[in-house]
C-alpha cells in the first residue's frame, strides 16, 4: 500500500485557482453561485481565462487546459485548485503529463466525475485529493454536504456515510472513489493505479444498466478486483433502462457482477451525480463495514 502526502489544512485567506480542465461551462449561474460559498467563507478565488472558451465540446484546446493545470499546480501560493465542471476531456491532458511534485508544496484538488482521471493520476503521484462537487454543482448541494467538504479540506474530522450493507465484514484500505465510466477507460493505461489493497468507490450518471454491465465485466475479466478490499458503491443516477427493453435494473445488476466477489461491499452510499454528492478524500485510510452498511474515514 503506497504512502499519500495529504496536502496542509486550507484556512480563509488562501488563494484557490479556478481550471476547466474538462468540458465547456454551461452552467454559468450556478458556477457563480458555487465560486461565492468559496468566497463567503474568506477564500481567495482566483477564476483562469475560460469562461468565454470552448473548443467543440472541451473547454479549451488540450494544450491550453495543460496549461492551466500546469500554471495553478506550479503557484507557489496557490493552495487548492477547484475545477469548473466534468464532461470529457481530462484524460486528453493527461498524455505525456507528469505531475511536479517538486515545483511546489501540495496542494488540494477538488472535483469529481470526468476529474476523476484528474484525482487518480495525483494519487499515482503521492498527493491525495478531494472527490467532491465542482463549482457547477456545489452550489445545489445540501448544507450538510457543503460543511463536509470544508470540514475536511480545513483539516476536521468528517463523520462516517450510511448506505446498504451487502454482508461479508469489514475491509480497510486506501480510498479510491471515482466514476465507473471513466475508471474504466483508465484500465491498462499508465493512470491506472496501484490497486492491491484499496477500496473503490464508485458512481455513475446516464450510463444504461447494459453498459454498467459491460464495464464491470472488463474489471472481472482485467484481474485487478482480485486485489481490491471492498467496494462501496453511491448513486447511479439516471441508470435506468430503457422504456419498453428487456433489461435488468442498474442494482440486479451490480448485485449480478460484484456480490460474488468475496469483499465487503456497502451501496446506496450519498456520493456522486445524485443530491447530495458527499466529498469523499482519495488516498485516505478508510474503513468499509459490509455489515453495518458505514463508510468511515480514519483521522
Amino acid at each position: 500500500m503506497q504512502s499519500q502526502i495529504l496536502p496542509p489544512p486550507l484556512q480563509p485567506g488562501d488563494l484557490l485557482r479556478v481550471i476547466a480542465p474538462s468540458g465547456a461551462l454551461r452552467e454559468f449561474e450556478a458556477f457563480d453561485r458555487s465560486v461565492e460559498i468559496w468566497r463567503s467563507r474568506g477564500y481567495q478565488v482566483d477564476i483562469m481565462p475560460i469562461l468565454a472558451d470552448k473548443w467543440g465540446y472541451l473547454a479549451q484546446t488540450d494544450e491550453s487546459r495543460r496549461q492551466q493545470l500546469t500554471t495553478a499546480w506550479s503557484d507557489p501560493n496557490c493552495r487548492g485548485i477547484l475545477c469548473t465542471r466534468g464532461g470529457f476531456g481530462t484524460t486528453r491532458i493527461l498524455e505525456n503529463w507528469t505531475w511536479d511534485i517538486n515545483s511546489a508544496p501540495p496542494k488540494w484538488l477538488i472535483g469529481f466525475s470526468d476529474i476523476t482521471a484528474l484525482l487518480w493520476s495525483l494519487y499515482t503521484a503521492g498527493i491525495s485529493s478531494v472527490h467532491a462537487p465542482v463549482l457547477t454543482t456545489l452550489a445545489d448541494e445540501t448544507d450538510w454536504s457543503i460543511q463536509r467538504l470544508f470540514d475536511f479540506v480545513e483539516g476536521r474530522p468528517i463523520p462516517p456515510l450510511v448506505g446498504c450493507g451487502w454482508g461479508g465484514g469489514m475491509a480497510t484500505g486506501l480510498l479510491l472513489p471515482g466514476n465507473l465510466t471513466v475508471t474504466t477507460h483508465l484500465l491498462a493505461t499508465s493512470i491506472i493505479p496501484d490497486l492491491d489493497g484499496v477500496i473503490l468507490a464508485w458512481e455513475d450518471v446516464t450510463e444504461a444498466p447494459y453498459r454498467i454491465d459491460r464495464m464491470l465485466t472488463q474489471w472481472r475479466l482485467s484481474g485487478v478486483l482480485s486485489k481490491v478490499r471492498g467496494i462501496a458503491l453511491g448513486s447511479f443516477t439516471k441508470c435506468e433502462p430503457p422504456p419498453n427493453v428487456p433489461s435488468f435494473s442498474v442494482q440486479e445488476v451490480l448485485r449480478d457482477r460484484l456480490g460474488d466477489l468475496g469483499i465487503p461491499i456497502v451501496s446506496d452510499l450519498p456520493f456522486g451525480h445524485g443530491n447530495p454528492n458527499a466529498a469523499l478524500p482519495v488516498g485516505v485510510l478508510a474503513t468499509l463495514d459490509a455489515d453495518q452498511g458505514i463508510l468511515s474515514i480514519s483521522h
